[in-house]
């Protein structure tokens, strides 16, 4: 159905190819007792195979063009008209008792929000796969030492384990991106810390790439840390952040978190 040009604004570009479709959904591979919300839904491409396996799906669309589109066509769907980024997921939670599984094709500007969410309510999310931008994908996965190594690889990798699938052609894609595409897949992980230990993380990986060109040292000391001395942490403050490891800003965050009382957190917002 094209009666409707897709809006910029919102990021849409329609998935058309069922080979790369049915890609998806085997990695998905949804089940029939599942709680899947899916982002985005579009005019339901993916979401016309979901609704075949799982009885509880929830799509949140923004588009109110596309809302109609997805009622006419599967009038039995739990559609939200609404914006992902202000949906409270611990209602659906609480109200199912179980753990969400989120999938989609997500508009590409607001990659890092959308996935900044679902890490902040990880204690109600298993498993999460995304249509991403493929660069955004690499960030996601990089490694330390290289240039896409940054604060969205780190905070992601810390709560979860990321697998880069797939990666997607434009042509598969109306209207076609200029930038080719991928399928990630976050598995939420279970070890949870303390929410203040995972907030100073949180804050501790934003200091340390504040300036990307600066040493860990004069990193931390023009940020919210700067009171404290990490001299004894055993991390060499010589060096960038692109090259400490994930362990290594666990490290740092266990240090400014034992030193750190919770009040001082809250004013630093």
């Amino acid at each position: 159905m094209n009666h409707k040009f897709p809006i910029k604004r919102f990021g849409q570009n329609y998935l058309r190819d069922e080979n790369i479709i049915g890609k998806i959904i085997s990695e998905i591979s949804p089940k029939c007792n599942d709680l899947i919300i899916e982002i985005g839904p579009g005019e339901g491409a993916i979401t016309s195979k979901l609704i075949e396996k799982a009885d509880n799906l929830i799509a949140i669309e923004i588009d109110k063009r596309n809302v109609e589109v997805l009622t006419a066509k599967f009038p039995k769907l739990n559609l939200i008209s609404g914006d992902f980024l202000k949906l409270d997921l611990s209602k659906i939670f609480n109200k199912n008792g179980k753990k969400l599984r989120i999938v989609g094709n997500i508009p590409y500007n607001i990659t890092s929000p959308i996935i900044f969410k679902m890490i902040e309510n990880r204690e109600m999310i298993h498993d999460s796969v995304l249509m991403v931008q493929h660069e955004v994908a690499q960030r996601i996965t990089a490694k330390s030492g290289g240039k896409e190594y940054g604060i969205l690889s780190v905070i992601t990798q810390n709560f979860t384990d990321v697998k880069l699938c797939f990666k997607v052609s434009p042509n598969v894609f109306n209207p076609r991106p200029k930038v080719y595409s991928a399928i990630i897949h976050l598995f939420f992980k279970e070890n949870l810390n303390d929410r203040k230990d995972d907030e100073v993380f949180i804050k501790i990986v934003k200091a340390a790439f504040g300036n990307r060109r600066k040493m860990l040292y004069n990193s931390l000391k023009n940020s919210i840390f700067g009171h404290l001395n990490f001299n004894d942490t055993g991390i060499d403050l010589s060096l960038r952040a692109e090259k400490l490891s994930i362990e290594d800003f666990r490290t740092l965050a266990k240090f400014a978190s034992g030193q750190i009382d919770k009040g001082y957190l809250e004013q630093s917002k």
